[in-house]
């Protein structure tokens, strides 16, 4: 009887245990997305469900229009992903997800909204303005440190650390933005970046205040002023007619990601016996001679070594990356996607995403960053006029062939090849892509060498490189500070090409946001962008005009932006000295008009057969 009464008590222990292990198995730690829309073309989405053992729990919904289609278990027993159908008929509001395990059950609210946004188109006729947040300006004091994040540091005085700016110190600018003629704004990457201090190849501990460390996709990083402040910044853009384009970054993840730390599956990520990194070579992809594993190397290797390659070839990886690049668009009100490190991506995976933002949002800007020089090689990633074996569906590419050959060109003395030769040497492969107008020209980035020091602090180049991007083909940018004449070079590190915009923090000696915080030559750099940017903006034909160029001779380079109502012609003398320009080759585009106005001077030309241009002068004439 006494050993009945033991085996009775150790059964009844462990019914116990097993009731405790049964509740601890539907303790819901996140649902992603997060919420979702009625009215998509596309009435599925898959939820990643994530907690404590969770993979046997069954799904229902009770709600109108809304159904499960399925369930899917996956290796790791702390995820569960559920396809839901949500068809025409189903309402906004708060459904309940039930997820029962034996008698045991736990519900999740989940709320559906109406679809909403409509992007504004960003085209040729937009001027975009990239910054990164923690670089321009600081705003709100108390969000620049957290004591329970893996990064704990903000320190303006440190390059390698955060600095503190955020969205908030971007909206109290906004009237700087506008006053340069800024239409659209690019920050790099908002979301959050709660990783631990990295050691570069410089040898310093960096902080990821540049945003490409992810580490939970539907979270703003709330040292910028998280999801609310990035609505706020949303909001403040489009009430002032203005755009906001946000920065993708599908390729790879902090090593610090809660998915890096407790992946579904073993092949979540790409994974080698010993680290391998990408070989930057971009050639094996088009290279008909080329060698499989070569190109395996290029897609598959990390970028460094905490930042773990994803697998864009497992399907639900795909699904969640594509899903949340749509709720993006959604729940922050965006117009354009730029998507870093494009050419590393698996490409049928980038074409389903692409296809799919288009689909939903037919007006949306995309392009990618594809440090590709060759513009045959660039060809390849974005819709192309090219018969490769495989055609990219991507509308638009940053274009970093014109980037070199104007930074290159504005550096040498006009040759055959040299100076100014090369950027019409760039331009005459626009025979490659289906749309030169999406290209995304720039003098320079977040990555490079700051144009001004490259051309060695020349302003009258600075000038010319200035009024080419704003006059040339495609959707021109900038980088912040150009207009202020922020230079270095990336010597030691990136930091020097990413310093803060001088009066966007309290304790700043100098503001550069305003005319008296500049020198004299910084506004003349100022009041130069701000004219051309703003003639540009009110002018069809000078940014979505057809573009038609002269093979430079002399020192020269000519072009026409014109369409039916008017011809602007750009002249750019990039001899040392000054020189007279005949004009009777452009007779094909000159016929008819007899005298022209300068855009920069206001001045009159009353000849237009010739006329003497001044040493490393531009001049922006609109015909009469």
């Amino acid at each position: 009887m006494m050993k009945f009464a033991k085996c009775l008590i150790v059964s009844l222990l462990l019914a116990s245990v097993n009731a405790v292990l049964v509740a601890q198995t539907l303790e819901i730690q996140r649902i992603h997305p997060t919420n979702w829309w009625i009215g998509m073309k596309n009435p599925n989405v898959q939820l990643l469900i994530y907690g404590k053992n969770i993979h046997k729990a069954a799904v229902s919904v009770k709600y109108p229009g809304v159904r499960v289609l399925k369930t899917h278990n996956v290796e790791n027993p702390n995820y569960l992903f559920v396809d839901l159908a949500i068809s025409k008929a189903a309402k906004p509001g708060t459904m309940s997800l039930v997820f029962s395990q034996g008698s045991t059950q736990t519900t999740q609210k989940y709320v559906l909204s109406a679809k909403r946004h409509k992007p504004v188109p960003v085209n040729s006729s937009d001027f975009v303005y990239l910054l990164m947040p923690d670089r321009f300006a600081n705003g709100d004091e108390s969000n620049d440190r957290f004591d329970d994040m893996l990064d704990t540091k903000a320190d303006k005085n440190v390059p390698f650390l955060r600095h503190g700016g955020d969205f908030q110190g971007i909206i109290n600018h906004l009237d700087y933005l506008q006053e340069l003629g800024v239409t659209t704004l690019w920050n790099t990457p908002v979301i959050e970046n709660n990783t631990k201090l990295k050691k570069e190849l410089h040898g310093n501990l960096q902080a990821a205040y540049h945003g490409y460390h992810f580490s939970d996709h539907y979270k703003i990083d709330r040292r910028f002023g998280g999801n609310a402040g990035y609505k706020q910044l949303s909001t403040a853009l489009h009430q002032r007619g203005m755009k906001l384009i946000q920065d993708a970054v599908y390729n790879h993840v902090s090593e610090d990601h809660w998915m890096y730390l407790d992946p579904p599956t073993k092949d979540w990520f790409n994974t080698w016996s010993s680290y391998t990194g990408t070989t930057h070579k971009e050639q094996a992809i088009t290279d008909p001679n080329g060698a499989n594993i070569d190109r395996k190397y290029l897609t598959d290797g990390w970028f460094t070594p905490f930042l773990p390659d994803v697998n864009q070839r497992s399907p639900f990886f795909a699904n969640y990356l594509i899903q949340h690049a749509i709720w993006s668009t959604e729940e922050f009100g965006l117009d354009g996607w730029r998507i870093d490190t494009y050419k590393y991506n698996d490409m049928p995976f980038m074409n389903r995403c692409n296809q799919a933002l288009m689909d939903e949002y037919p007006n949306l800007l995309i392009f990618g960053e594809t440090w590709v020089t060759n513009p045959a090689s660039l060809s390849y990633y974005v819709r192309n006029n090219v018969k490769f074996p495989f055609a990219c569906n991507q509308p638009g590419t940053c274009d970093f062939p014109s980037f070199q050959a104007i930074n290159d060109g504005l550096k040498e003395s006009f040759g055959w090849d040299g100076g100014i030769n090369r950027v019409y040497q760039a331009l005459a492969q626009d025979f490659l892509y289906h749309d030169p107008s999406k290209m995304v020209t720039f003098l320079e980035n977040h990555d490079t060498d700051r144009f001004f020091s490259v051309i060695g602090e020349d302003f009258n180049k600075y000038k010319l490189g200035v009024a080419w991007l704003l006059t040339t083909r495609g959707i021109p940018h900038f980088y912040y500070g150009t207009e202020v004449l922020m230079k270095n070079f990336k010597n030691p590190t990136d930091a020097e090409v990413r310093r803060d915009f001088s009066g966007g923090w309290k304790t700043d000696t100098e503001n550069k946001f305003v005319a008296s915080g500049r020198t004299a030559r910084e506004n003349e750099a100022f009041e130069f962008v701000k004219k051309l940017a703003n003639y540009r903006k009110t002018t069809p034909a000078l940014h979505s005009g057809k573009f038609t160029q002269f093979i430079p001779q002399n020192g020269f380079y000519v072009y026409f932006r014109h369409n039916a109502q008017k011809t602007i012609m750009v002249v750019m003398n990039t001899n040392a000295e000054a020189a007279t320009l005949e004009t009777a080759r452009f007779a094909e585009r000159m016929q008819g008009f007899t005298t022209a106005k300068n855009a920069l001077t206001e001045e009159t030309i009353s000849s237009l057969a010739s006329f003497k241009v001044p040493a490393m002068t531009a001049w922006v004439l609109e015909l009469k």
